[in-house]
């Protein structure tokens, strides 16, 4: 699924809940509950920009409110925060762990 960069930033999303986030030592890892031995291969480590975005993503704020919260947090432009942030929500969207958020009006 590709992100299309003319609205990108009025976009929610919300996390997959069949997700779980957790906080182990100095590492962030996401874990996709798993219900086949098979499925224990897809653990994902975030580094530390990635888990602030991930503890951001609630399906209430658009991706500006967050590029804005993340360019603030970590002292980025924010063109690069923009460039970052949809390159990140690209992966998630592709491995299933968020999902865009639809308006009832649309």
């Amino acid at each position: 699924m590709s992100i299309r960069k003319n609205n990108f930033l009025n976009c929610l999303y919300q996390k997959n809940s069949d997700i779980v986030f957790r906080k182990i030592a100095d590492e962030t890892i996401l874990v996709p509950i798993c219900h086949k031995a098979n499925e224990l291969s897809k653990i994902y480590r975030l580094n530390e920009t990635a888990a602030y975005i991930w503890e951001l993503i609630d399906g209430k704020k658009s991706m500006n409110q967050i590029k804005t919260q993340v360019a603030a947090e970590f002292k980025i432009s924010p063109k690069r925060t923009e460039q970052d942030l949809s390159e990140l929500i690209e992966k998630l969207l592709q491995v299933g762990m968020i999902g865009k958020v639809t308006s009832k009006n649309s």
